[in-house]
């Protein structure tokens, strides 16, 4: 485990440093130890994102980077229930409320050991960045990894916390939709001072999302060829997805 006199960050579920950033700017920010106490007095903790992270990444094109945004190469994921909208018409809030924490705290774990970020929280939904803050050699790699967790997490649920009494047996699923390319990360809105990526890679990963069924995986050809081993032999599909002009190629993953 890496510590502050020696920055360099090891690959490490629970870094001492803030490795994004390191990586980004080579600046060792403390988040865990008795160093990281004077910067937590100061509002410096670690990131909801990513607890490898610390909330400087999230104002850093402000404070740090001095620009409001940069175009960077990412893997973006984007995972969703499937079956919610059945399930909400016919359980109490609180029971659903706890089916969507569970949820979602599947799926941040998942993207965290992959050394993602969970960019996004949108009720039944997640958006995951790969390959920034942290950078990652293999991001589209580690975005197939992390979906093929939350599908395994998932089906370990499955029977249990998932498969509830009085909805006829009605199972939830999930979908991921996974694409590469270039993203323009950054702060978009004068509300907030935390970052977000948008761009066409952003909306073709969750157009791909949208068509996945349970328990399948939709990697676009751009992630795939990142990662031909892990979609050898795979399904392919070819998709007319909302407002992208010509069709799309997907590999489709199955964990079921």
């Amino acid at each position: 485990m890496t510590t502050a006199s020696s920055p360099e960050p090891a690959h490490h579920s629970n870094a001492n440093i803030c490795r994004g950033c390191w990586d980004q700017m080579r600046v060792p920010i403390p988040i865990r130890g008795p160093l990281a106490l004077p910067f937590r007095a100061f509002g410096i903790t670690r990131s909801k994102m990513n607890p490898n992270i610390c909330t400087i990444c999230e104002r850093s094109f402000r404070y740090v980077k001095k620009q409001r945004h940069i175009t960077t190469r990412a893997t973006i994921l984007f995972a969703d229930m499937r079956g919610f909208t059945h399930l909400s018409e016919r359980i109490e809030a609180l029971e659903l409320s706890e089916i969507v924490s569970l949820f979602q705290d599947r799926c941040a774990q998942a993207v965290w050991a992959h050394d993602g970020i969970v960019n996004k929280q949108m009720g039944d939904g997640l958006m995951a960045i790969f390959n920034f803050p942290i950078e990652i050699k293999d991001h589209a790699r580690a975005a197939i990894k992390a979906a093929m967790d939350i599908q395994r997490h998932h089906a370990a649920l499955d029977g249990s916390n998932l498969v509830l009494e009085g909805t006829l047996g009605h199972t939830l699923g999930v979908g991921v939709g996974i694409h590469t390319g270039d993203v323009e990360i950054g702060e978009f809105s004068s509300f907030r001072s935390d970052f977000t990526a948008i761009g066409g890679t952003v909306n073709q990963a969750a157009r791909l999302e949208s068509q996945a069924g349970a328990g399948e995986i939709l990697v676009s050809a751009e992630t795939a060829a990142q990662a031909p081993d892990f979609i050898d032999g795979s399904e392919t599909r070819l998709l007319s997805l909302k407002g992208i002009e010509h069709p799309v190629q997907a590999n489709v993953l199955k964990t079921r």
